[in-house]
């Protein structure tokens, strides 16, 4: 573990390897589980603000989904996170013709309809954040669907860090990124 102003980063994200290989898994991670994703505040209130212009995007039953819980719930664990589909996938997942789970709300970024992209923590994944009152904890998750990831990341030599690079930016600025990008110089 290391510190970069008030967050505390799992060494993980500079050593352990990580490309999406959709291919393989086909988006399993938005079907997998026992929960939404993640969702802040801020956030609840910009699916709120969204839906409308999401929900052209959306199948049959992600929008009944969210016609019954809502563009948001809160879990027993008094936790944000996106509403499911019959306790499976999110309710905001998409199928390609393929079979490979989408994003609806990325999709509909994608298409112009709206400028949110998706929320921070699907655009983080594998990194998961923990906020704690003085630091937010910054740790690679590591989960069996993700395996092929982690292969295809060997083979192509990307660390995480990398891979999520924008994510990062966009979750603790240009500058923070540039910071760990010297400290993943240092541990080389």
């Amino acid at each position: 573990m290391f510190q970069l102003g008030k967050t505390i980063i799992s060494e993980d994200l500079i050593e352990k390897d990580f490309v999406c290989n959709l291919t393989a898994c086909k988006g399993a991670c938005c079907i997998e589980g026992e929960a939404g994703a993640p969702v802040t505040e801020a956030e609840v209130a910009i699916l709120e603000e969204i839906y409308p212009k999401v929900k052209p995007f959306l199948r049959p039953e992600g929008i009944a989904a969210i016609s019954e819980q809502g563009t948001h719930i809160v879990s027993a664990n008094e936790e944000l996170e996106t509403p499911l589909v019959g306790g499976k996938e999110c309710a905001y997942v998409t199928f390609t013709p393929t079979g490979t789970a989408s994003c609806g709300i990325e999709d509909a970024y994608n298409a112009g309809a709206i400028d949110f992209r998706k929320p921070i923590s699907c655009h983080l994944y594998p990194v998961r954040v923990q906020q704690y009152s003085e630091f937010a904890a910054v740790n690679y998750h590591k989960w069996p669907i993700c395996n092929d990831a982690c292969v295809l990341g060997k083979e192509l030599k990307v660390p995480v860090y990398k891979f999520v690079k924008d994510a990062l930016i966009r979750k603790f600025g240009t500058h923070w990124y540039a910071e760990l990008e010297k400290v993943a110089q240092k541990m080389a």
